[in-house]
């Protein structure tokens, strides 16, 4: 699923940067790999390429296919590439990820201290990866015009986006370009796109149809970007083109696709999430209503989230509160097999389906052991047995890391709202109450989308109130707010 990403395009040296770097240091991220890892990851680096494949099966020479990878401008560890043809009515769908799993060994130095990591964490100004960049954003990152070891899956589709035929297998293939979001929507806006692109999105129409009738909620969580504006700065929010949606849905069909036939074999990890209770859908509820947002109260959730558009601030801002809604995510491992009809349970509620995660390896730890379940079942083989042994502990490592990057989120946007707000003491704003807590309450300001405290439990939930700025401190990243009487 889609995370929000904090964006830093403010000034080397100021108290932003010395405070992210603060915010990495409180939650023990380290600043670099240690030596024996780096030492590994540069015999990888220099090592015959491709890695022989760990299964010992020959890969298949998939080089003549011309995958692309679509990605930001600035991306490196470029995990997918993709490639799509029409096949009668339907579709194939090609969708290459890096190999990970063949570049690093089992047990390891550089194998635990992935498992250390669980995923690459993000800053505004910078990234933690999980691997070290030689092997993320070299040797194992899938690169136009250079051969490369992937995992391709190969999956049919009917006129409709369903799936028909699935199947995956380790592959040599040659990426033939390294694309950007805006390069891919402006070939297609303007009708210069090839084929595959041009499959590319209908099938992701496509597939958000389908995403539709199942119930799922698409998540167009809007970038924010931190911007200097004279002595100060301001927030802004960067709205997702049609074509991340799109690219967004072949990982996300690639993803329902592994959870099938994990469920089928009885083996592997899926991502799942319980659907939101009541009271979160009445918390964003009031948050809709604070930013003037019409939700009439028999439309489902995700059927006003398609219909919001991003690019209007209060609609961005309330797109953001998705997290409330996934934030009972966890990872689960499957020990029987499990008919078509899955329990509650073993899905994941946004999805509205079964999923598993197994296409961004580079920067997310579950992921290849996820893969090396599909590659298995897949081939009529035994999961490895490495794969097996971790997969009972894999949980828990997720959870801490999703733990630690959900903490760094939530202290970068203190920190941004702080800095944001401290020339604005004893202004007063327009806000809502959306949560009550015992000794306060969460409010939604009108404008600026903030979101914070106030130490009064006695307003009750819905209560517009006007508040007033009475204190700012950076560098405990806190804004304070009273009722202004």
């Amino acid at each position: 699923m889609t995370r929000r990403r904090l964006l830093a395009k403010a000034r080397q040296g100021d108290q932003l940067r010395e405070g992210f770097q603060k915010i990495r240091d409180e939650q023990g991220l380290p600043k670099d790999f240690p030596a024996d890892v780096l030492t590994q990851a540069q015999q990888i680096a220099e090592a015959p390429q491709p890695p022989p494949a760990r299964s010992g099966v020959e890969r298949l020479d998939l080089r003549s296919l011309p995958f692309v990878t679509i990605d930001p401008a600035e991306s490196m560890d470029l995990d997918q590439a993709v490639y799509i043809e029409r096949r009668g009515k339907g579709y194939r769908v090609y969708y290459a990820i890096a190999d990970v799993a063949s570049f690093v060994e089992p047990g390891s130095v550089l194998d635990v201290e992935t498992h250390n990591r669980g995923v690459t964490m993000y800053s505004p100004d910078m990234r933690t990866p999980l691997h070290p960049r030689v092997v993320s954003e070299d040797v194992a990152s899938l690169f136009a015009d250079v051969d490369r070891p992937a995992v391709v899956w190969q999956i049919d589709l009917n006129s409709r986006g369903q799936q028909i035929e699935v199947d995956v297998a380790r592959a040599m293939v040659r990426s033939v370009g390294k694309l950007s979001y805006e390069q891919v929507q402006k070939d297609l806006d303007d009708g210069t796109a090839n084929d595959s692109l041009v499959c590319l999105r209908d099938v992701g129409l496509l597939r958000q149809a389908r995403e539709v009738e199942r119930g799922g909620i698409d998540v167009r969580v809007p970038d924010q970007e931190i911007e200097d504006d004279g002595p100060g700065y301001r927030l802004v929010m960067r709205t997702p083109l049609p074509v991340e949606g799109w690219n967004a849905q072949i990982s996300l069909l690639t993803g329902i696709c592994a959870a099938r036939m994990m469920l089928d074999a009885g083996v592997g990890i899926l991502r799942t999430m319980k659907a939101p209770s009541e009271a979160d859908y009445e918390q964003v509820r009031l948050t809709a209503q604070s930013l003037g947002i019409d939700w009439p109260p028999e439309q489902p959730y995700a059927e006003l989230v398609r219909e919001l558009d991003p690019r209007v601030p209060a609609n961005a801002a309330f797109l953001n509160l998705v997290t409330v809604l996934l934030r009972s995510a966890e990872y689960t491992v499957l020990t029987h097999a499990v008919g078509n009809d899955e329990p509650a349970s073993l899905r994941h509620a946004a999805v509205a389906s079964a999923y598993a995660h197994v296409t961004a390896p580079l920067r997310r730890l579950v992921d290849r052991y996820g893969t090396e379940c599909c590659l298995a079942i897949a081939a009529g083989e035994p999961v490895p047995q490495w794969v097996v042994d971790a997969l009972p502990e894999l949980p828990s490592e997720m959870k801490r890391a999703d733990s630690r990057a959900r903490a760094m989120e939530r202290a970068q946007l203190d920190l941004v709202e702080a800095v944001l707000m401290v020339d604005h003491i004893g202004e007063r704003y327009s806000a809502i109450v959306v949560e009550r807590k015992r000794d306060y309450v969460v409010v939604q300001l009108h404008w600026p989308a903030v979101r914070t405290r106030v130490a009064d439990p006695n307003l009750e939930l819905g209560t517009r109130v006007t508040l007033e700025l009475t204190a700012v401190d950076v560098d405990a990243r806190t804004v304070t707010f009273q009722p202004s009487t």
